[in-house]
């Protein structure tokens, strides 16, 4: 059975998944019948170092930028509706070959182009963030989950969790932490710049 967490809540990854090599990161939305415009939201990795800054610009991976210069991280794709069922978009990570220098990855998403639209994640719902084995992904009891439940309303950028570095051992952070300065809020607090 799947591991579900609360705010600010974290587990060890190699105590639900022993062995766990190549986990994947899951996140999903439904964007509410509001207007009728489309919602974009898009997923996105910041690999920083221990000081929580990011260790270049090539270490945010998103649908730009699909793996970090290392190959370790890696973007599988846009999702620009959020329709269909599980994941909308996922991000992998090879923790064997993550750089040595990579303390955690934060996994986020925004929408895009939200101020243009009048978007916010208070018009998004079941928004969540799932970390499993990608070599067992049909396995139940090796996924841990947060579900952010109804807290955004008009933010426009979250920090769904984080994949961190305890030791030898990895470790999953839920963090849900909006920001209503969208994805240039969020990077800036990476050391990143919009331009």
């Amino acid at each position: 059975m799947a591991v579900n967490l609360s705010k600010g809540g974290n587990i060890s990854l190699t105590k639900v998944a022993p062995g766990l090599v190549h986990a994947v990161a899951g996140l999903g939305w439904k964007p509410r019948t509001t207007d009728g415009a489309a919602f974009d939201l898009d997923a996105s990795a910041i690999l920083v170092d221990e000081n929580g800054r990011a260790l270049s610009d090539q270490h945010f991976v998103f649908f730009n930028n699909l793996q970090d210069p290392t190959g370790a991280v890696r973007h599988l794709g846009d999702n620009r509706t959020g329709d269909g069922s599980g994941d909308d978009e996922s991000i992998t990570v090879d923790l064997a070959a993550v750089d040595a220098r990579v303390d955690r990855i934060v996994f986020l998403a925004s929408i895009f182009d939200a101020d243009t639209r009048r978007q916010s994640f208070g018009q998004v719902s079941d928004a969540y963030i799932r970390v499993y084995d990608g070599d067992h992904p049909d396995d139940a009891d090796k996924v841990v989950t947060f579900d952010l439940g109804e807290d955004a309303s008009t933010e426009t950028a979250l920090v769904f969790g984080e994949v961190y570095r305890n030791g030898t051992d990895w470790k999953f952070r839920a963090v849900g932490q909006g920001y209503t300065s969208g994805l240039e809020g969020v990077i800036a607090d990476y050391g990143l710049s919009a331009g």
